[in-house]
């Protein structure tokens, strides 16, 4: 790793200035892979939360990023998108002491959030309206508008991924914007925005409040000002953040993670799932909204598959990010304590365990991965987001029982379907509860241009692809009675 990557100073941009918070007080920024504090950000609160509303307000009403034409807003993300990917290898290297990732993940992350802006910077004038016929002497037209200011919450599992995944669409429609990433990490996101004011972003276009969630992210989502919210994270917060909407009549995408099976059938062919099934709970050390956390396998194939794959998982280790091995420490004391409550607590087999590199500091974070099964599937482990790198395997005997199963949890968020059966590919991706199914296959590289949202306990809305920019605008009719 590069011995000194540049770290951003602790400092909010609003308005097009970086400033302290009002307060003049910071927050320690913790490495998860040492345990200890290596740089600080701004603890922001309400009072910051306001001045970057109002900047916000006034870019959209009577700036410059307002009078832009849509195809100038592209051309600025165009160039965020180059300039992400020419500084890509320093915000990986931040990326992975922030957040605890090997670094060949947070490398990933860097071509992912470059692709972000290339995709909706290529969209922004892309956009159309419609014609409606009606009656003579009429002529009526639907044209989609922004909402104005919209605020983005954002997690501390994939922040440069992040800012790509909900920021660009919204700027793309030409809203302008506040974000609150989470104080866990966050490092990037201040990065991104001295990328974007390089790439000719007007001030105010686009705002950083950093600070913690109770005090900056409840002052966003709950002022009135803003005139749509977008949150990734947990249900719980997520209630919050819908309430506070609701309160201010506005919309709100929410994505809550998810409890998100991987179907394998007899046929599957298992020198392709293995691989997936165990890269899928342990990328990003299972903190991971989409991992794929529970096994389903049907129990014809079971005592051959949780053989291969308790051996995949005894070969896994959990190591210092710059080791670059399978997956690194968790974020933070809190998760990896949590995530060990649920290995310690389960009442299922354990059946295979990986292991926490020898020279791994005994501060840092770390978690081995862990394999359960057979797992109860109305089981705490089978049901509750785990946010770490543990599987729950599950058997099943016929396709009726699978779909039964992938489906009773209050999650949907996406599922994996491992068959060669053409027609049952097809009836059990319609079975599904869930907003993205995958079939011989799972995840797909960032899948910026699939629409992604989940049902029930995961949220509504939808991020990724044109849905992105049907969520961040709205529709207005315009009737014109010519005679």
């Amino acid at each position: 790793m590069h011995s000194q990557p540049r770290i951003p100073e602790p400092l909010n941009l609003i308005g097009g200035a970086w400033v302290p918070a009002r307060n003049g007080k910071t927050l320690d920024v913790v490495s998860p892979s040492t345990g200890k504090a290596f740089a600080a950000i701004a603890a922001g609160g309400a009072d910051d939360i306001a001045d970057a509303v109002a900047a916000a307000r006034h870019a959209f009403e009577e700036g410059e990023w307002g009078q832009m034409t849509a195809v100038q807003r592209g051309r600025i993300m165009l160039k965020m998108s180059e300039l992400i990917t020419r500084d890509a290898e320093e915000l990986a290297q931040v990326e992975s002491l922030d957040t605890g990732k090997p670094i060949s993940q947070a490398r990933a992350d860097m071509v992912a959030a470059a692709r972000y802006f290339e995709y909706y910077g290529a969209a922004a004038d892309k956009v159309h309206g419609e014609h409606i016929p009606f009656m003579a002497g009429y002529d009526v037209k639907v044209v989609r508008e922004p909402h104005g200011v919209t605020g983005h919450i954002i997690p501390w599992n994939y922040p440069a991924q992040m800012v790509g995944r909900t920021l660009a669409p919204a700027l793309a429609m030409g809203n302008a914007t506040v974000m609150k990433p989470a104080e866990e990490a966050c490092l990037t996101v201040l990065m991104i925005g001295k990328l974007a004011q390089e790439a000719g972003m007007p001030a105010g276009a686009f705002n950083i409040v950093t600070g913690e969630g109770h005090v900056a992210g409840a002052a966003l989502s709950e002022h009135p000002g803003i005139d749509f919210i977008s949150f990734t994270g947990s249900p719980e917060v997520g209630v919050i953040i819908q309430t506070n909407a609701a309160r201010n009549f506005i919309g709100c995408t929410l994505e809550l993670g998810g409890k998100s099976p991987q179907i394998v059938f007899e046929d599957a062919d298992l020198d392709r799932v293995l691989p997936v099934l165990t890269g899928a709970i342990v990328q990003n050390g299972g903190q991971t909204c989409s991992a794929g956390s529970r096994a389903l396998i049907q129990r014809s194939i079971w005592d051959k598959v949780i053989a291969r794959l308790a051996e995949r998982f005894e070969n896994l280790t959990a190591a210092p990010s710059e080791q670059d091995r399978e997956l690194g420490a968790l974020i933070s004391r809190k998760q990896r304590d949590r995530v060990q409550s649920f290995i310690s607590e389960s009442n299922a087999p354990l059946i295979a365990r990986g292991k926490v590199a020898s020279d791994a500091p005994d501060e840092g974070f770390y978690v081995a991965p862990a394999l359960f099964g057979p797992c109860d599937p109305q089981s705490s482990l089978a049901q509750l987001e785990v946010f770490g790198p543990v599987l729950a395997a599950i058997p099943f005997e016929d396709e009726k029982e699978a779909v039964r199963i992938a489906n009773d949890t209050e999650f949907g968020l996406v599922a994996g379907v491992w068959t060669l059966d053409g027609n049952r590919q097809q009836r059990v991706a319609k079975a599904l509860r869930c907003g993205q199914v995958f079939i011989n296959g799972y995840g797909a590289g960032g899948g910026i241009e699939l629409p992604f949202g989940g049902r029930r306990k995961s949220g509504h809305g939808r991020e990724k692809g044109f849905a992105a920019l049907h969520e961040f605008s709205t529709i207005k009719t315009i009737v014109h009675n010519h005679g």
